[in-house]
């Protein structure tokens, strides 16, 4: 079963939950576009089985664990995964190819007839739930008696 929540951006009360959402954003691609993010999906849910699926400005899925890991956007000619902390991953294999001048995010766009490389693909997103484990808020101490 997918974990889900609502994010930001599932207005109101009895929508679709996000995955439920995804899963209608994927069928009515219906090509491509749909087929590769249905993959990408399945490959998140590989790295980290215990992922959550959000639903994001307006029409955008989200996948998180300790916040978010990657989006998946869909184009009229590439489905882009867009990295939160992509800057702050090594990226051995060369996946990120685009929104590489920025100083946070990094995206791969895949294009029609692409392979995806799925082992480094999910290297990478256990990358990023490491990442946001180590960044989660330390724990409060008990504060000693004075």
């Amino acid at each position: 079963m997918q974990k889900a929540s609502t994010g930001e951006s599932t207005q109101e009360a009895g929508a679709d939950t996000p995955s439920l959402l995804i899963d209608a954003k994927i069928a009515a691609l219906a090509d491509w576009r749909g087929a590769t993010l249905a993959r990408v999906r399945a490959l998140v849910h590989q790295a980290e089985p215990d992922v959550v699926e959000t639903w994001k400005w307006r029409d955008v899925p989200v996948w998180e664990h300790g916040g978010i890991l990657c989006t998946g956007e869909t184009y009229k000619s590439v489905v882009k995964l867009t990295f939160a902390k992509g800057a702050a991953l090594a990226d051995p294999a060369g996946l990120f190819n685009s929104s590489l001048e920025g100083n946070t995010r990094r995206a791969i766009d895949i294009h029609e007839n692409e392979a995806i490389d799925e082992p480094a693909l999910v290297a990478l997103i256990r990358a990023a739930v490491a990442l946001n484990a180590s960044k989660a808020a330390p724990a409060k101490r008990p504060r000693k008696p004075a």
